[in-house]
């Protein structure tokens, strides 16, 4: 048979149909929620590099504006940008994760719901609290690795890690610390991912909903449904998550005390009581707005370039 009759013959077009792979199909998700929040990364990391510098002072905040000129001052526009290599690496792990088993989750919850029915908006919670705590603690490693290195620059010379990049801090970590070092404040990001995702996906379901009924269009319009509700989305995930990102940023940024060789925090709930005791409430709530600026867009971001991605990627 020649190359013509070949590519003329149904099965093998067929073959060639990405949509018809079942290989294409199961990692699609996973792919497309990965390279999502990989680009939303490039927009925002100098906003999470400013989030994180508020949230390690236990007094008083500086502004954004003094934060920005001190990073600037000492390193330049490249300062903003520090931790880039463990930022993209923690997207390619833990969005990568939480994305596609959040779409497993769901497709397999969604089997159980009669056909022509809704499915009840638990789905969305379990489905997005699941992911979310089993994509953290895939990350893990990656998110300790961009905390340490974004707050490097505030520490005394002698205490500073200098690492190189991600895979050198990967590396040392494990030498100096064990493999389970990786795994350092392990618990609270994933308390904290479950509950930035279940508000994230649950909010995100809900919003479609409410802007489709309100507008008219089809749950797949991208701008007066997908938009709106990935902005909604966004909001909701920094408001439910971020009191656990502070206990994150704390313990995983902590080191002994050079005198006594203490650590400030023994545990989750002592970072916590200490936060209560001597900041108050509010003091979970430290830096919301940069927080909002930073989780917010890229939610957005990401749950938006998911949709487009998914037109251009069947």
């Amino acid at each position: 048979r020649t190359l013509k009759s070949l590519k003329r013959t149904p099965g093998n077009s067929k073959m060639a149909q990405p949509s018809k792979n079942p290989y294409w199909s199961a990692a699609r998700p996973f792919v497309l929620g990965g390279s999502a929040g990989m680009l939303a990364t490039l927009v925002i990391q100098p906003i999470d590099m400013i989030k994180v510098q508020k949230q390690l002072y236990e007094g008083a905040v500086p502004s954004t504006t003094k934060i920005v000129k001190d990073i600037m001052a000492k390193e330049g526009y490249k300062g903003l940008y520090r931790g880039m290599s463990a930022g993209l690496f923690r997207q390619a792990t833990y969005t990568t994760a939480r994305m596609g088993l959040f779409n497993e989750f769901q497709s397999r919850l969604k089997a159980t719901v009669p056909k022509g029915e809704v499915a009840p908006a638990w789905h969305a919670f379990l489905a997005g609290f699941s992911a979310g705590a089993l994509g953290a603690i895939v990350g893990n490693p990656a998110d300790l690795t961009l905390i340490r290195m974004q707050a490097d620059a505030n520490l005394p010379m002698e205490q500073r890690r200098n690492y190189k990049n991600v895979f050198d801090a990967l590396i040392r970590i494990t030498r100096e610390e064990g493999v389970l070092g990786l795994f350092s404040g392990v618990a609270p990001t994933v308390v904290r991912a479950a509950v930035l995702n279940t508000g994230m996906f649950a909010s995100q379901d809900i919003a479609k909903n409410t802007f489709a009924g309100i507008t008219g269009a089809p749950k797949d319009d991208l701008y007066k449904v997908g938009v709106p509700s990935a902005l909604t989305a966004g909001f909701f995930a920094a408001a439910c998550s971020l009191p656990l990102d502070m206990i994150k940023t704390r313990m995983q940024k902590m080191q002994p005390d050079a005198t006594t060789g203490k650590l400030p925090y023994s545990s989750n709930l002592d970072c916590a009581s200490q936060i209560l005791k001597k900041e108050g409430p509010l003091g979970f709530y430290k830096g919301f707005g940069t927080f909002l600026i930073r989780i917010g867009p890229h939610v957005a971001i990401t749950l938006v370039m998911i949709d487009v991605l998914k037109k251009n990627m069947p």
